[in-house]
């Protein structure tokens, strides 16, 4: 999340990467930061040492709405 918040801040677009795990917590720092509508994307927990074909797999599955949330396209289905 705070990375997701300093790239905002920069003015640059922005989608955090939240595992579902620490969804909540996001929601704090958000607010707390004055973000709380920084757009999100929430994840499996773990991603982190889940092995490269899952994360491969993961980052394909998601790609293109990351991609399009960026751009301010519509998000496709």
């Amino acid at each position: 999340m705070r990375d997701g918040i300093e790239t905002a801040k920069r003015g640059l677009p922005t989608v955090a990467l939240v595992t579902e795990q620490f969804w909540d917590q996001g929601d704090f720092v958000a607010g707390a930061s004055g973000m709380p509508d920084l757009p999100r994307h929430q994840l499996p927990h773990p991603v982190a040492g889940s092995g490269r074909e899952n994360m491969a797999k993961l980052a394909n599955e998601i790609a293109d709405e990351l991609i399009a949330r960026l751009r301010n396209d519509p998000v496709p289905s």
